[in-house]
């Protein structure tokens, strides 16, 4: 399994995960969005920017899905990063979740000052919650009614990764 940037006809892909409620998973799907958006920030930047980015994860030549970070400065000298992940459905339950996060992980390690990864997912999102464990992120705590989705407030949980962490 690898990284790599996205590419124009990988948008398809990251749109149906986005907004196909069949394929995004119980715990993605947020109601309908602009489809567009996705394209819209491929075309100004590719989909990497200091702020955040996103790339492919592959295997070989097939498309299993995409992560995510972004930025959020907590004080005015420190930076941490949030990650995110969407697989297509046939990637799910293979273990290639664990190993999208450790590659996200160690890349952002690799090419940025951060020493703190964080991760949010719901309390409910069981496999999520393994994933992050087996890639080595810690849960530290559960964050009581921060997401909506599906017409009630979700208690989610946080998970963080620090540069100084043994690696998994």
């Amino acid at each position: 399994m690898a990284l790599r940037p996205v590419r124009e006809d990988d948008l398809a892909t990251i749109e149906d995960l986005q907004v196909n409620p069949e394929r995004t998973g119980e715990f993605a799907w947020f109601g309908w969005r602009d489809v567009r958006a996705w394209r819209r920030r491929w075309e100004e930047n590719g989909l990497l920017h200091p702020e955040q980015g996103t790339l492919m994860v592959v295997r070989a030549a097939e498309s299993l899905g995409f992560v995510t970070w972004r930025t959020i400065h907590r004080t005015t000298a420190s930076t941490n990063l949030s990650i995110g992940i969407g697989m297509l459905p046939e990637a799910r339950g293979h273990g290639y979740g664990t190993q999208a996060h450790r590659l996200i992980a160690r890349y952002l390690f690799a090419h940025t000052l951060v020493h703190r990864i964080e991760a949010d997912t719901e309390v409910e999102n069981i496999a999520e919650q393994r994933a992050l464990e087996k890639a080595g992120f810690v849960r530290e705590g559960v964050t009581r009614s921060c997401a909506w989705r599906d017409g009630a407030w979700r208690d989610g949980v946080t998970y963080s990764l620090l540069r100084t962490d043994p690696p998994v």
